[in-house]
């Protein structure tokens, strides 16, 4: 009896061994397939172009910026001039400088939040897809009462209990995000661990922890993808509002958000646009860019266009 069982774990062995090659081919096609197919979605290129130029601002600021983004160079809320392309603020600092400063901080926080709440997420999706039964039922009523929850008001909440700044706003953002993408997760490994491979690890003996991260979790990229490219311009918007409002990144940092707070002023508004009309104008095209990105990938990762 113990030779057939060691001939038969050699079977499974040998054929999981195979299907994992054929299943790497497979993979490597599927990957330059869906690379054709993202390079030929036009809005999802010009969104690409777009956020890479942002990614550049946003490393070389130092070098692009002509001043120091919190130092007084100029008269008070003086109009665009060749030394000052974009004007001044209400306390002589150069809004050019500031604008370009103001990137790092609104696309830290929405690379930054979602990276938390994807972490997050798709550990707690995998484990309730994955174990089912009373863990995925409890799981589940924890994700019905945070989705309960108005979204905004719980983060004004939370930002007024733990105080305004970069790193706490990341923080409540990836925290109140998660449920999402654990649904999605979950939705997806509940098909996905009917498969034969999976089927086929379990009977091998190999521990929840390698199956779930090793073999259903790399399948399962393509909602998270989608997800976190939509969740960024999200957070962006969230920073923003909430920098408006006076709860978010606070000054003498510059973020998009709180350069839209001298919106706030009749004079601002009617006399000096040049105020807020450029932080207004790189939210849009931060946010424009990552959802045309987002929508590529949607549509390169789509099963029913591949054949």
């Amino acid at each position: 009896m113990s030779s057939i069982n060691v001939d038969a774990r050699t079977a499974l062995e040998d054929k999981t061994l195979m299907t994992s090659n054929e299943e790497v081919q497979k993979g490597s096609s599927l990957f330059r397939t869906t690379l054709r197919k993202f390079y030929r979605h036009k809005l999802a290129m010009v969104g690409t172009f777009i956020f890479g130029l942002l990614c550049l601002m946003v490393i070389f600021a130092p070098l692009i910026a002509p001043y120091d983004p919190n130092a007084i160079v100029g008269t008070f809320n003086a109009g665009p001039s060749p030394e000052h392309l974009l004007g001044t603020d209400q306390m002589g600092r150069d809004v050019l400088s500031r604008l370009i400063f103001a990137s790092r901080i609104s696309l830290a926080v929405g690379l930054g939040s979602v990276a938390i709440y994807i972490i997050i997420g798709t550990i707690v999706g995998a484990v309730a897809g994955y174990f089912g039964g009373w863990v995925d039922m409890v799981i589940n009523r924890f994700i019905d009462v945070f989705m309960s929850f108005p979204y905004l008001m719980v983060i004004l909440v939370l930002v007024t209990i733990i105080g305004p700044g970069l790193f706490n706003i990341m923080l409540v953002l990836g925290i109140l995000g998660w449920p999402y993408v654990a649904r999605l997760v979950r939705a997806s490994i509940l098909s996905i661990k009917e498969q034969d491979y999976v089927k086929a690890g379990v009977a091998l003996g190999y521990r929840s922890p390698r199956i779930i991260f090793h073999h259903i979790l790399p399948n399962t990229i393509a909602p998270i993808l989608v997800n976190a490219t939509f969740g960024a311009a999200s957070a962006i918007i969230a920073e923003s509002s909430l920098s408006f409002l006076g709860m978010g990144v606070q000054p003498p940092s510059a973020s998009w958000g709180n350069m839209l707070t001298t919106a706030q002023s009749i004079t601002a508004l009617t006399n000096q646009p040049w105020l807020w009309i450029p932080p207004g104008i790189m939210i849009v095209l931060a946010v424009l860019s990552i959802n045309f990105i987002g929508d590529g990938v949607r549509d390169a990762l789509d099963p029913k266009s591949f054949k």
